[in-house]
């Protein structure tokens, strides 16, 4: 069996103003005097060569480069040291483009032209899920071009106003004057997961966004179970979509076990090498009910489950079942879940379990993007 190439993710970045600091005089770095980093850049970059599998591709514009009005000389020996510097943080860039041109040529090359980049309009690279990063309106203009998204390092108010005059407000993906805010934006994009489960018994879709804002859209033909599933997307801040369609004319079980296998493994997918996470959550009161949940991302499923249920059914969902979920949800996320409950309101015990289990994944999910540290002293997870 054949299988798909996996294609390229390019982050198109700008140099001055953007890498290195523009000079407001003349807008040339033609000596090392000039040389000055934008606070934050080398970290970012840092980061995302370490993290991330974007290919990095410098594209600038240097007015007149090798003309009297700015010589080689004087453009050489600051580009290098920037790239030695940057080197020397593990930052290499896989192509430097560079347009000569002066503003008024209007060159196919010189950005927002395409012309230096037609390789990259290819069956190669995946443009959609690739960036132009810059602080000129040019580098929205060229993202626009290419067919991808743009970053702009820009403030808001400035961002806005030029986004708006120039109408490429949907080609900016993000803008910011702060690099750390990119590198952020960057990595969210990163912690997201589709699952698909058809059997002949169901099928289901769940899409997952772990650093989302709770936004749930869930419809299982168990409005109870809705309700549950519900509790973990808001309260964890996951963003879930969940959609399925089961032989609930036979019963319930299928229904609400391959749900949890499926969301469970769309947590496992989307944490990935589960770099820098806290790894760790718990517990949580609600009215007569206090529910501990605790868990654990360590990559080995294990339930301990410490909870009675007095009536058959809460809702339209037997409580026998709620066991059943937890215990799906932990073997296909590879988690160690730790669940005891009590109180006299079945309602408010069962659901105390799901808000406990959102919060406790709210904890557990949390990511220091700058920290690409595993939570494990074993080397894996």
């Amino acid at each position: 069996m054949s299988t798909q190439p996996v294609l390229k993710r390019v982050l198109f970045i700008d140099r001055d103003g953007t890498i290195i600091k523009e000079p407001p005089s003349d807008y040339q770095v033609d000596s090392l005097e000039k040389l000055d980093f934008v606070p934050g850049a080398i970290t970012a970059l840092s980061s995302i060569v370490k993290s991330l599998d974007f290919e990095l591709v410098m594209v600038t514009n240097q007015d007149g480069l090798g003309t009297d009005s700015f010589p080689e000389a004087t453009f050489w020996p600051a580009q290098n040291k920037m790239l030695d510097t940057l080197k020397g943080e593990n930052i290499e860039f896989a192509n430097i483009h560079i347009d000569r041109t002066f503003p008024e040529e209007d060159a196919p090359t010189r950005k927002p032209g395409t012309a230096m980049l037609s390789k990259y309009m290819s069956d190669t690279y995946d443009l959609q899920n690739s960036f132009v990063i810059g602080d000129r309106i040019t580098d929205i203009e060229l993202a626009k071009n290419l067919g991808c998204k743009g970053i702009f390092l820009k403030n808001k108010s400035e961002a806005e106003d030029q986004l708006n005059k120039q109408n490429l407000d949907e080609y900016c993906a993000l803008f910011s004057d702060e690099w750390e805010e990119i590198v952020n934006f960057l990595f969210v994009k990163e912690r997201t997961a589709s699952v698909e489960r058809n059997t002949s018994e169901t099928k289901i879709r769940i899409n997952l966004n772990l650093d989302g804002t709770g936004k749930c859209s869930i419809n299982t033909g168990l409005s109870f179970f809705d309700h549950m599933l519900e509790q973990i997307g808001r309260h964890s801040g996951c963003d879930l979509n969940i959609q399925v369609d089961g032989d609930l004319h036979v019963d319930e079980h299928h229904t609400i076990e391959d749900t949890a296998l499926a969301l469970g493994e769309a947590f496992k997918k989307a944490l990935g090498d589960k770099r820098g996470i806290e790894r760790y959550g718990f517990s949580l009161p609600m009215d007569d009910c206090m529910a501990h949940v605790a868990l654990d991302f360590g990559g080995r499923p294990w339930l301990v489950w410490k909870t009675k249920f007095k009536r058959e059914k809460v809702g339209d969902l037997p409580t026998e079942m709620f066991m059943h979920f937890f215990k799906s949800f932990s073997d296909a996320a590879a988690a160690n879940l730790y669940i005891k409950a009590k109180g006299n309101n079945e309602h408010h015990k069962i659901e105390a379990i799901f808000k406990g289990l959102a919060r406790a994944l709210k904890a557990a999910i949390r990511k220091d993007y700058l920290n690409n540290q595993l939570p494990s002293t074993k080397g894996s997870l």
